[in-house]
């Protein structure tokens, strides 16, 4: 109950997607689908919407989940002990893989696939959420093997509704629970997954931890992308700003961003684009958002500061370090210059610069556009 009244959907679509402030992060539609409430499912247009209204508890959980809702910020940012403008973290380092296959599909460095490749194979995860290119549109799905990771390497348009996934993944838990204490997808045991996401998507897991609800029970590792805006192939045609660029959608192999976005033609041109200009069709809810370097996550990675071919790595917890160690050491990566583990090299000065001026950028650019700010005021029954 809040202040007294019921809360439910309602009020997080009068109060966020009505107001186009929804991040579609899919995390409301997650937490119902993991429960088997079956009261929420995304629409054609891809934000959340009732399948069947008469099925909604009203608890609240949905509402108290959403990124664009500030209750229990407080409370993660004491978890994680959050440290103005990009969170708390450990190290930075500029990296690479070391699998010329990853190389090959990936958009900056391949860190992240090597990462993921690297769990899965000593066993510390038993898959990860990730997103991969369906006939141009990235689609959620779950990587098992060095395979699927490399499937889903690289940049594309349109952002991935990943809780939905997870929500469906844990739902096969909840039916066999009293059975079986394990969840079987494809004949797979799924108990520890790692998470490839944009801030909006951790934050979302970071709240459901906060409060030990399902199906965050799950996500034992996040990797954290660097985000300023997202934006679909939809958004790169309105307003004309695909004409304007002289675009070609169908011509485009690969999108990038850094200091700029980077498009890279199926011709061999690169078409550079400032993101003052991406701000023009970025979403309002990103606009709202204040969170650059994904501040929330075990390893937080872009290509932000790193020269092409790497991926910058802002280490920022114990897993992560262990992780990142490991990868390291058994060489599934290797640092720039040839650093041995948290040794700084010489271009670690630039990148926190870099990333501190770009952390600063969204928290500003959000104070101007506003978000929605509660406090805790009621108790979930």
């Amino acid at each position: 109950m809040l202040s007294g009244k019921a809360i439910s959907f309602k009020n997080l679509y009068n109060e966020v997607i009505k107001t186009e402030r929804c991040n579609r992060c899919g995390g409301c539609v997650s937490f119902c689908s993991a429960n088997n409430l079956g009261a929420l499912e995304f629409g054609e247009d891809g934000y959340p919407r009732f399948a069947d209204q008469s099925k909604c508890l009203e608890g609240g959980l949905c509402y108290l989940l959403c990124p664009q809702i500030g209750i229990l910020d407080e409370d993660i940012k004491d978890t994680y002990k959050w440290k103005y403008p990009q969170g708390n973290w450990e190290e930075i380092f500029s990296s690479r893989s070391t699998d010329t296959d990853i190389l090959k599909a990936a958009t900056d460095g391949g860190v992240v696939s090597s990462l993921l490749n690297y769990m899965l194979d000593n066993h510390i995860i038993d898959g990860a959420i990730v997103s991969h290119n369906d006939h141009g549109v990235r689609t959620p799905t779950i990587a098992y093997t060095r395979d699927d990771v490399i499937n889903a390497a690289g940049s594309f348009f349109t952002e991935a509704f990943h809780l939905d996934k997870l929500g469906d993944i844990y739902a096969s838990k909840c039916q066999v629970i009293s059975v079986i204490n394990e969840i079987t997808t494809r004949e797979r045991n799924v108990k520890k997954l790692a998470l490839v996401g944009t801030p909006c998507q951790i934050h979302t897991i970071r709240k459901m931890q906060e409060l030990n609800i399902v199906p965050s029970d799950l996500i034992i590792f996040t990797i954290g992308l660097f985000c300023m805006q997202c934006f679909t192939l939809e958004d790169l045609v309105k307003r004309d700003f695909a004409a304007k660029h002289n675009i070609k959608i169908e011509d485009i192999e690969k999108v990038n961003i850094k200091e700029k976005l980077i498009l890279q033609m199926k011709s061999g041109i690169t078409i550079n684009i400032p993101l003052t200009e991406i701000e023009q069709i970025a979403r309002p809810a990103c606009l709202a958002c204040s969170d650059f370097a994904n501040d929330y996550s075990d390893i937080s990675a872009g290509g932000l500061g790193s020269d092409d071919g790497y991926t910058t790595i802002m280490v920022r917890s114990t897993i992560g370090r262990e992780v990142y160690s490991g990868a390291l050491n058994k060489g599934y990566i290797e640092n720039a210059g040839g650093e041995s583990l948290f040794q700084n090299n010489t271009d670690n000065k630039k990148i926190k610069k870099m990333i501190h001026e770009y952390a600063e950028k969204k928290h500003q650019r959000a104070q101007r556009h506003g978000t929605i700010k509660k406090e805790l005021v009621y108790v979930v029954s």
